[in-house]
């Protein structure tokens, strides 16, 4: 009998319809598949409120991953909107909180991805840049065209960080679509890797017996290249222990 597969938990986007008729529970394929790939089985959380029905699902839970999505609402880290900030809607944003801080406390390992790891700052009392082109002097083009591919570039990774070990040291091509990112990181958690322009591009905790990593580009669309799946199959690994 083949050993049971990790039960990773996905955060699911959340919103209106193209008619706007209905509110849908949302996810792209490539998060479901990039897990699947690295020998996990995803279990889609919708933003519930906390009761039975989603305590039963965190329970079987091993790990949890936070998706990417529009912006934090500022008021969370005491800061006035910007022009260009556009929050996601409240319910998907309070249960992504929900999520992380459920997490933290019993030590679940976490994945976030681009507003994922803006999810994982603001809970460790970090502060965001709200619009990279107007508060970032000389920064790179990161917010793509919707009507194109995501542009890529390099990330600059500190060679002593797990994220190092995981995906290895060198430079590393990385997808880029967001106009926000991690100013200040907050408790815990240290920038481990860079855009050319100084763009915070991943975080993690580094204490032992913590899985606690984001990163800002998009590795679930790169999840046929080896090096980019090496960060799903690092989260798989981290819940077998949990179990």
């Amino acid at each position: 009998m083949s050993p049971r597969r990790p039960m990773i938990l996905v955060a699911t986007s959340y919103g209106p319809n193209r008619y706007r008729t209905l509110q849908q529970v949302l996810l792209p394929e490539d998060y479901v598949a990039s897990v699947i790939a690295a020998g996990g089985a995803p279990l889609l959380v919708p933003p519930l409120e906390d009761g039975p029905a989603r305590r039963r699902l965190l329970r079987a839970g091993d790990a949890l991953m936070i998706v990417g999505g529009l912006d934090i609402d500022p008021a969370a880290y005491g800061r006035k909107r910007h022009l260009k900030t556009v929050p996601a809607p409240r319910k998907r944003l309070e249960a992504d909180a929900q999520l992380v801080a459920w997490a933290d406390r019993r030590r679940v390992p976490v994945l976030g991805i681009c507003l994922g790891i803006q999810t994982l700052v603001v809970h460790r009392g970090g502060t965001l840049i709200q619009h990279i082109p107007d508060q970032v002097s000389g920064a790179l083009r990161h917010h793509r065209d919707p009507r194109r591919e995501r542009r890529r570039h390099p990330v600059t990774i500190d060679p002593t960080s797990r994220l190092a070990r995981i995906v290895g040291r060198g430079e590393l091509s990385v997808n880029t679509s967001h106009h926000q990112a991690a100013e200040s990181p907050g408790r815990h958690l240290r920038p481990v890797a860079w855009a050319p322009d100084g763009i915070i591009e991943a975080v993690e905790d580094d204490r032992p017996g913590r899985f606690f990593v984001g990163v800002q580009w998009h590795p679930e669309e790169l999840y046929r290249e080896k090096r980019h799946l090496a960060l799903f199959e690092a989260l798989v690994r981290e819940a077998r222990p949990s179990r």
